[in-house]
């Protein structure tokens, strides 16, 4: 018995080893990296060497509420999670996968009862067998070895995707953060503005009554104090909508958001932007789409093994006896090993289909990786010349918000002396109350710039000085 154990496995042991001879040929195209056009420069930025390091460049803001946000964001926002549990579960697959490259071992344990001879000739009896098995599908074709090659590209991608959630995460939150902190703002003004033409038009209301102004001044009065009036629930509305949105994206009920003023904030220093070509090292989406892309490649070799026979070895060891105390002795040894061939011959072309099918499917993929590729550089270049135009163009708001306040001053001095009329200081006024919510909006566009160019860079920047 033990000489035909030993034969047995033999002959698994050779089996494995021309399954490792045989199995160095795999079919479908073999991975390469796809190739993008990348420009010398970003058309809007003026260095020409790569720069681009990653760091919390939140932190450049000096704003302690606005860490804490996006922490805890980071830390339980649901999509985070979800894209964490996508990564969990790419590795599952590959497990899966790389599990069919081993023989799988089982169990076959049967007991029956019965009379086997219908003649008479033999009494009835019970039968019990226990019959350890493998099965083994030898990975000639390199289908297996493909379709690992497709769940690590998957798993590299389930990361990338993580990364592109949590930077278009940090990009939300501290967007939305400015938005509240521009909100709050406006909010101040108009309840400003609201009291200021209340007092007004209490004012214009003693002068009609008494017969100084006409009534088309008091009803001017009334419009403009009315303005204001609605101007006030308007951004406590828009207020409100803000810090719910944050709470979300923290992971939280809607509650009141702690934060600073708007006119606290700095502006981060100049930002570098680097060569075109690291970009695609940097960005998550792009890095996702070369992924996938090698993942559906992979997938050719899939298809195209399928087209081939498959070889398979089975074998079982076990005993079996009529007795069921008898069975550990292993004095009824019964052993099988044997192979098999499975392959298509004629199935009016569908394996065939399968291969152009996934042909095209990996044809799309690269596809899409250049897309990514374009819409990266268009981003880039749309947040570069947004963070110039906003600056100037919030340096410009802050000289008309000076100039707009200094005129209304003189407006209502000339008005309180008889030298003009009332039509002049509403004009003044209306043109300072427009002034002064136009220049909040355009310093929270300056600094939400910063942020859409942190995000389109896939990353973040620092400043030569703080490298060390």
């Amino acid at each position: 018995m033990t000489i035909l154990k030993m034969n047995i496995f033999k002959s698994i042991l050779f089996s494995i080893s021309l399954s490792i001879a045989v199995t160095g040929c795999m079919v479908g195209p073999n991975l390469e990296k796809p190739v993008a056009e990348v420009e010398d420069q970003f058309r809007f930025d003026s260095i020409a060497n790569d720069s681009m390091i990653n760091l919390a460049w939140w932190q450049m803001y000096n704003d302690p509420m606005l860490d804490t946000l996006i922490y805890m964001a980071l830390e339980r926002n649901r999509d985070v999670l979800i894209a964490i549990s996508r990564i969990e579960q790419a590795y599952a697959v590959l497990g899966v996968s790389r599990a069919d490259l081993f023989p799988q071992f089982g169990y076959d344990a049967s007991a029956t009862y019965g009379k086997p001879d219908p003649a008479g000739t033999s009494d009835p009896g019970a039968l019990f067998t226990i019959t350890p098995s493998v099965y083994w599908e030898l990975d000639f074709w390199g289908k297996v070895r493909r379709s690992n090659q497709a769940a690590r590209a998957e798993i590299a991608a389930s990361e990338e995707a993580l990364r592109l959630v949590q930077v278009s995460l940090i990009a939300a939150v501290a967007d939305g953060y400015f938005q509240l902190l521009d909100y709050d703002k406006r909010l101040e003004i108009s309840r400003r503005t609201w009291e200021t033409r209340k007092e007004s038009l209490w004012i214009i209301e003693q002068r009609f009554l008494k017969g100084i102004v006409p009534e088309i001044d008091l009803n001017q009065a009334q419009q403009q104090e009315a303005v204001a009036a609605v101007a006030v629930p308007v951004y406590e509305r828009n207020v409100a909508r803000t810090e719910n949105y944050l709470s979300i994206l923290i992971g939280q009920n809607p509650r009141n958001i702690k934060r600073c003023m708007l006119d606290d904030r700095v502006l981060p220093p100049e930002v570098p932007v680097g060569i075109p070509s690291e970009l695609l090292l940097r960005r998550p989406d792009i890095i996702q789409a070369e992924q996938v892309f090698y993942a559906e490649t992979a997938r050719i070799g899939v298809a195209q093994a399928m087209r081939f026979p498959s070889f398979s070895i089975t074998g079982a060891l076990g005993v079996a006896s009529s007795d069921l105390s008898s069975l550990v002795s292993g004095d009824a040894l019964i052993y099988s090993i044997g192979g098999s061939v499975l392959g298509p011959v004629f199935n009016w072309g569908k394996n065939k289909r399968r291969v152009e099918i996934q042909q095209e499917v990996a044809e799309q993929a690269l596809y899409r990786y250049e897309q990514s590729v374009l819409n990266a550089f268009r981003e880039v270049d749309d947040a570069l010349i947004d963070l110039q135009t906003y600056g100037a163009e919030s340096e410009s708001r802050q000289r008309q918000k000076k100039a707009a306040i200094n005129a209304a001053m003189l407006s209502r001095a000339r008005y309180d002396g008889g030298q003009t009329g009332y039509l002049e200081v509403l004009d003044t006024e209306r043109s300072m109350f427009s002034a002064e919510l136009e220049a909040t909006a355009s310093r929270r566009n300056h600094l939400s710039s910063y942020i859409y160019l942190y995000k389109a860079l896939g990353g973040g920047w620092i400043t030569p000085a703080d490298q060390p």
